[in-house]
Parts: structure tokens; C-alpha cells; sequence
């Protein structure tokens, strides 16, 4: 199969039989007396439309997994390639094109800008893209459509409930239609029923094809993905599922 653009302003997908990650002897070492095994050598495999949830109690190494797979820090050791593509010898610039384009970040806190719209919060990660002004507006307003905000297209964060503004994040990550869905405890500030409703709209986002990695501390969110990796001082398991 050969890559298939997703639009003029887009990073070509790649085929669907090449894994969206590729870990191999993947680790990450500290330097210090004695040094830190943050992660120790790990091999894993994530495919298009795979729903992975990782979980572990505080200073396990989930954050380290989080930096390294988003691309905001460098193993020490082994392979990591995202989307076929291997992300040890990209310049910084690179990696940061790479992971612009490829990965969706949702963060427990929403990272708003609090006095601009929905709809120019979910434009602007497209700024730096390449992408048209007139095609931002259409594909913001696409985005926040699909995760059940098309109505409030001009609110401000400060005027919206946690639940909505964690959509608008939602929608700001899916807007550049990446790869993978990377979301660090998604539902950590929101009351049960909003956190039920955010991961509905998850569950419904991986039914349509979109690849997700949940990290959580909370034993219900993890239950809600295909797979669980637990991650215990710094060393990944693969749960099997019973």
C-alpha cells in the first residue's frame, strides 16, 4: 500500500500495516552516581486503532513513557519508530514537525488560552502547520462538531464547564488528524458523571478508527482500553487480558 494524503496541508498517513509505534529495547538512564533506570529496555508494539491504557502508582516511570513517546524526550537506549518512521535521527526541528503532526496531546489541566474562543483555541494548534486560514476555520469547526461542541464554537474556557473545555482540548488534539491520541489523565479534573461523559467520547473516537494512549492512575479508565500496561519502577508489563 502506498502512503495516501489526507489533504494539501497534511503529513501523508502511513500504511496501515506499519505499526503507529514501534518500541524495541527502548529505554531511558539518568546519569548519576548511581544512574536512574527511569525506563528499563522494553519492546512494544502499538497498531493503527489499538486502545492502550498505562497505568502504575506515582514515580513508576508513566510520565518518562508519556515524554518518550510523544516525542518530548530521547530514549538513551534502543528504537522508537512512530509511524515507520526512526525518530532517533531526526533533528529537533524534525521531531517537532513529526510530533505536530502525528500526535494529539490531551492533558489533565486543558491548557486553554483562557480569553479566546473554542474555535480559536483548536485553530491555533494549526498555526505553525502550513494550513490555509479559511481551511483552520472549516477544519476547527469540523473538530468541535465531533466532539459535541458545534454549538459553542464562540465561547471562552472561562465561560464553559470542565467537561466542555476538555472537549475543546479534545477537539484541538484531533483537529490536525494525527496518528495517535496521546491523553495524560484526561478525566483527573472532572467530577464522575463529566469523567463518564469524556470517556464515552473517547470510546466513541476509538470506534472510529482514531489509535489511543490513555495514562491514568484510576483502575476504571484503565478497564475502558483493549490493552493495560502497568508500569512499576521503570519496568513495562503487558497485562493479559482474562
Amino acid at each position: 500500500m502506498t502512503e495516501t494524503s489526507r489533504g494539501a496541508s497534511d503529513t501523508p498517513t502511513a500504511p496501515d500495516d506499519v505499526p503507529v509505534i514501534d518500541f524495541r529495547g527502548t529505554s531511558l538512564t539518568y546519569p548519576g552516581t548511581p544512574p536512574v533506570e527511569a525506563l528499563r529496555p522494553f519492546d512494544l508494539t502499538i497498531h493503527r486503532g489499538d486502545y492502550l491504557t498505562v497505568v502504575g502508582p506515582s514515580g513508576s516511570g508513566k510520565s518518562t513513557f508519556l515524554n518518550i513517546a510523544g516525542l518530548l524526550d530521547r530514549p538513551t537506549g534502543g528504537t522508537y519508530r512512530l509511524d515507520g518512521i526512526d525518530t532517533a535521527g531526526l533533528r529537533d526541528s524534525e521531531r517537532a514537525g513529526v510530533r505536530g503532526s502525528r500526535i494529539g496531546f490531551v492533558f489533565q489541566s486543558f491548557h486553554l488560552l483562557p480569553h479566546r474562543s473554542s474555535l480559536e483555541n483548536v485553530m491555533l494548534s494549526m498555526t505553525y502547520n502550513g494550513v490555509p486560514r479559511a481551511e483552520r476555520v472549516t477544519r476547527a469547526r469540523e473538530a468541535l462538531v465531533r466532539v459535541g461542541l458545534g454549538h459553542r464554537v464562540d465561547a471562552v474556557p472561562t465561560r464553559m464547564s470542565g467537561g466542555e473545555r476538555q472537549r475543546v482540548a479534545i477537539a484541538r488534539a484531533l483537529v490536525s488528524r494525527p496518528s495517535l491520541l496521546l491523553c495524560d489523565e484526561p478525566t483527573g479534573n472532572l467530577d464522575t458523571t463529566t469523567a463518564q461523559q469524556i470517556l464515552g467520547l473517547l470510546d466513541a473516537l476509538h470506534a472510529d478508527g482514531i489509535t489511543l494512549i490513555v495514562i491514568t492512575h484510576d483502575p476504571e479508565v484503565a478497564a475502558r482500553g483493549r490493552r493495560t500496561l502497568t508500569i512499576r519502577d521503570g519496568l513495562l508489563r503487558e497485562r493479559t487480558p482474562a
